[in-house]
């Protein structure tokens, strides 16, 4: 918008309210302070959040093919990962890195032992790309 369309708004709405109430609005206007944390709740007032199921996923790795080598493929092929053996697995809620870890095996089923959290300067460094 020019300053000049901005200016005639800004008048119609001064000549609308009448400049004293204009003014008044813009002091009455004031930004709500958040109260600290209370010592006792650790969590604050993410309660209600806390019960939201999450998908987390364990990257074990990951490769590029061509689709005549995708075609290919049979039962008893065995398709090369870019990660090493005995290298940490990625754990990621979404598309996020939060943590990575080993392979386990518990009660039969696979596991990860988590082996490094992802920090929380990390985890913003990582939301812009």
């Amino acid at each position: 918008m020019s300053e000049q369309a901005q200016e005639n708004v800004e008048e119609e709405e001064a000549a609308m309210l009448g400049e004293g109430d204009v003014q008044a609005m813009a002091e009455d206007v004031s930004m709500s302070q958040l109260d600290p944390e209370e010592p006792d709740a650790p969590l604050g007032k993410l309660d209600f959040i806390l019960d939201v199921p999450l998908q987390i996923t364990v990257n074990l790795g990951t490769t590029k093919m061509l689709i005549k080598e995708l075609l290919q493929l049979g039962q008893g092929s065995v398709v090369e990962l870019e990660k090493m053996a005995g290298e940490p697995m990625d754990v990621l809620i979404g598309d996020r890195l939060i943590a990575r870890g080993e392979v386990v095996v518990v009660n039969e089923k696979f596991g990860i032992r988590l082996t490094d959290i992802v920090s929380a300067v990390e985890r913003v460094g990582h939301l812009g790309g």
